[in-house]
């Protein structure tokens, strides 16, 4: 099958590797020539340029590009597109994007694989990337079932778990264990560089270790990505943020008034539930 990559970094790079090692021929699309001789190099495609007309030829597509490029890149690709062509996404948040580009393209079909890490970049692809990981498929009333299921094979294939899920359910709950994360993960290391004590902030950089590894880590990933996050899914994000913010005060209220038998309570409870999200 010939399958179409619009964006070589991290995800459209990964995805370019495991495709291949199928027997499909993969196309890929960047927007920079040296992306494009990198992927070719590493065996991440079998052919790449700059040039959108490159995947006329292809009959699914995958646009890999940041969230803010991925509505006005597939308007500016449909011209080239033959009508059967399937495109879908792997943007982290679905409805505006669904909701954009349905109207213009029947055989669209959001998609978010739930991988990756901190590093960006065709660099950065890697093999199995994909392997037992959530990825969200988004169809609307007017998708096409044929579609629908070759796209879910395709994914399948990647070793990845398929969930379903309207765009407005995927974009209220990705804001809870991924846009939220992230903010509150930024808050902590924006906090701690306030420490006004230049000796205590010394010291509490070099005693930083696994705990503040963990917990900063999305926080100080890509902020071109956490931006995207905010501007797309700020309605979702926002009223995660205040419930957090309400929950964190209920935090502080119980070490005020030294309440140590409901702060254990709370903490036991949510050790015993941690699990249910891993």
């Amino acid at each position: 099958m010939k399958i179409g990559i619009l964006g070589l970094g991290l995800i459209g790079g990964s995805l370019g590797f495991d495709l291949r090692s199928q027997g499909h021929y993969v196309l890929g699309v960047s927007r920079r020539e040296l992306t494009c001789q990198k992927a070719m190099e590493i065996g991440s495609v079998d052919q790449a340029s700059v040039d959108l007309s490159l995947l006329v030829s292809s009959e699914l597509i995958f646009v890999c590009t940041p969230i803010g490029l991925i509505v006005p890149q597939i308007k500016e690709l449909i011209p080239y597109l033959h009508k059967n062509t399937i495109i879908t996404d792997v943007g982290s948040v679905k409805g505006p994007i669904v909701h954009s580009i349905s109207p213009l393209w029947e055989n669209f079909i959001g998609g978010h694989p739930m991988a990756g890490n901190t590093s960006a970049g065709i660099e950065a692809a890697q093999f199995n990337l994909f392997v037992n990981c959530p990825y969200v498929i988004t169809p609307v009333a007017k998708t096409i079932k044929n579609n629908l299921t070759l796209l879910e094979e395709i994914v399948r294939s990647l070793g990845s778990n398929v969930y379903y899920c309207s765009p407005e359910q995927h974009d209220r709950a990705v804001s809870w264990i991924s846009h939220l994360p992230v903010m509150v993960s930024a808050a902590l290391i924006d906090a701690c560089l306030n420490e006004t004590d230049l000796e205590i902030l010394e010291l509490a950089q070099n005693l930083a270790s696994s705990g503040f590894r963990d917990t900063s880590r999305v926080g100080g990933g890509n902020p071109e990505l956490g931006v995207m996050m905010a501007q797309y899914n700020s309605q979702a994000l926002v009223n995660s943020l205040h419930q957090y913010r309400d929950h964190l005060d209920s935090f502080i209220k119980l070490i005020e008034e030294e309440n140590w038998e409901v702060l254990g309570e709370k903490l036991l409870f949510n050790q015993h539930n941690r699990p249910r999200f891993l």
